[in-house]
């Protein structure tokens, strides 16, 4: 795997039906996607609605002005329709931002295009990946500690409630809950996968 530091492309490889991925996107001038507590709650269930029926999902966090999902699309055996997969994230950011600049009086694009993407196509890069993404609300200063950010999987993943997030497979992943944990608490996260990770900040 490259050790140099991916840089968001003009034109991104097509994602790939049945691949796993980091998908990441910020609001456009770093502005800020979520203004009031409403709005993440309102994302997620537009995202409930556009990439659950084609995606598993293992870890999201939500800041203010950007976020980070891990997914693997579904084969494309298992979806129904014949879009590209890039074009239910879209109709998801799309549909945000519609509401969004109607809400606030607001006009143009909030999110940076194209949205980003990383291809995850290790474990390593998979249980390096998901420490980082539910670590970010702590290292940007939203929360001295990133178990209190309401906005993440973390809580999700260690808890018992039902979930859209596939717990079941992450926790497998790391070899139990209290591995899980562990991995949270390790230093160096952000300077492993810092060459994976792209411009997603």
């Amino acid at each position: 795997m490259t050790q140099t530091k991916q840089v968001r492309p003009k034109n991104p490889v097509p994602l790939q039906w049945g691949g796993y991925y980091h998908i990441y996107n910020r609001g456009v001038n770093r502005e800020n996607i979520f203004i009031e507590e409403r709005n993440y709650a309102y994302f997620l269930a537009l995202y409930a609605r556009y990439i659950l029926p084609i995606a598993d999902t293992y870890a999201y966090c939500l800041l203010r002005n950007h976020f980070h999902f891990l997914v693997r699309l579904k084969d494309f055996k298992e979806v129904e329709g014949q879009k590209e997969p890039s074009q239910y994230f879209s109709n998801l950011f799309n549909a945000y931002a519609k509401t969004i600049n109607l809400t606030y009086d607001r006009t143009g694009s909030l999110f940076q295009r194209p949205f980003g993407r990383v291809r995850v196509d290790s474990d390593v890069y998979f249980i390096k990946l998901i420490p980082y993404i539910h670590q970010n609300p702590q290292r940007h200063g939203f929360v001295d500690d990133y178990r209190d950010w309401p906005y993440s999987s973390y809580r999700a993943l260690i808890g018992s409630s039902e979930t859209k997030v596939d717990r079941e497979t992450v926790l497998g992943w790391f070899g139990g809950l209290d591995e899980f944990k562990t991995s949270h608490l390790r230093e160096g996260i952000i300077s492993d996968v810092s060459h994976l990770i792209a411009d997603d900040e």
